[in-house]
């Protein structure tokens, strides 16, 4: 692990301020009273971690900074989402900030980190708390805890992380192909456009409709599974009751404590299913997933990528709109790989860089093919 010295004090410290500024921002935006005192809760806790390293940096002799500056980018924009969206709205993106902070200190070794840690962990049940209202008690379900501190690489934020790439996909696949017709056919508009708005339409059909298939088949294999936990359940309840001993046998529990915590689940059959279910089959039935939303969510997000560089040559022609195509889907390209940023926590120019990077070569490769194939045409 790393030693915590001036310089890294000096990264927690900006971390830990960033997060006050974007608690802060978050409890003035909310307007519902719990979840406001909630967001003023966590933001008390940063202030609490940012005195623990501003105290650190003085027993190492050095000077503690004066808040200058805007926070980071990946915090304007959550809070800037927030205000137009609502703070539900933002709660993948909080706390896979939070989880890339909670990564940042275990890589650290200081007893201040540990204190911090806990209260992470804390926060992680707020948030839980804040999108189940009706929750008396954190750990309802054997798997309660580990899915709320779960909370930076969970499925959780697989909603966004799919709108995102679906737009990429739509940009970059319909930008290489207008950029090939576009030079095979030596930038005549007419067929750029309707190349353009097949590839728009052929694409979002595909996806919507292999989305759609995927999970589908996805959700009848699981409640396939269900069903036959369930009949199992039905027809040999102790033999069911002693598999779910065995599995928290090799979660290191010793065999009297295993079959005292399986016979307390089985006392209710509904509460039984549903943790075999968890446990033996690792699903989650509360989370299967809609086909339909799939299939919905990939149509428009891959048509709204894939119309952006064919809007230039419904508004301009010849080579306005050629340029005009490129300008903005290299702009849009940025703005995905920022969005990506908000997701990995890399850094915003790293992240759309690349990401311009790759649709670029993709739309110059297509180009010079397109135009080599028209030539010979």
């Amino acid at each position: 692990m790393a030693p915590i010295d001036v310089t890294q004090s000096l990264e927690n410290l900006k971390l830990e301020r960033d997060a006050i500024v974007l608690y802060d921002g978050l409890a003035k935006i909310e307007k519902d009273a719990r979840r406001a005192d909630a967001f003023r809760t966590i933001a008390g806790n940063e202030r609490r971690h940012a005195e623990v390293w501003a105290t650190k940096l003085r027993e190492l002799g050095a000077t503690v900074p004066e808040v200058d500056g805007p926070p980071r980018m990946r915090i304007r924009t959550i809070l800037l989402l927030a205000r137009v969206f609502g703070t539900h709205a933002v709660r993948d993106l909080v706390q896979a900030l939070e989880g890339d902070e909670e990564e940042t200190y275990n890589a650290q070794a200081a007893p201040e980190v540990e204190a911090i840690a806990a209260d992470e962990r804390e926060h992680a049940e707020i948030w839980k708390r804040l999108s189940d209202p009706g929750a008396a008690h954190p750990a309802r379900r054997p798997t309660d805890i580990a899915a709320g501190e779960r909370w930076h690489r969970a499925g959780r934020s697989g909603t966004l992380r799919a709108i995102i790439f679906g737009v990429s996909d739509g940009l970059v696949s319909n930008l290489a192909l207008v950029m090939g017709i576009a030079g095979a056919s030596g930038g005549e508009g007419s067929f750029v456009l309707l190349a353009g708005i097949a590839g728009l339409l052929a694409g979002a059909f595909s996806m919507a409709a292999g989305e759609y298939i995927s999970m589908q088949s996805q959700r009848e294999l699981f409640e396939r599974q269900i069903a036959l936990e369930r009949a199992e359940l039905e027809a040999m309840p102790q033999e069911e009751e002693a598999e779910l001993a065995l599995v928290y046998r090799a979660k290191g529990f010793t065999e009297a404590e295993a079959k005292t915590i399986a016979a307390r689940m089985f006392k209710d059959p509904q509460h039984a299913l549903d943790t075999l279910i968890r446990e033996e089959l690792g699903l989650d039935p509360d989370e299967l997933g809609s086909a339909w939303g799939a299939a919905g969510g990939s149509f428009v997000a891959f048509a709204i990528g894939a119309a952006i560089p064919v809007i230039p040559y419904v508004l301009a022609a010849g080579s306005a709109a050629f340029w005009l195509s490129i300008g903005l889907s290299v702009a849009a390209l940025f703005a995905v790989g920022a969005g990506v940023s908000l997701l990995t926590g890399r850094s915003l120019l790293f992240s759309g860089g690349r990401q311009v990077l790759i649709g670029a070569a993709a739309a110059v490769v297509t180009y010079v093919v397109g135009n080599l194939i028209g030539a010979a045409v």
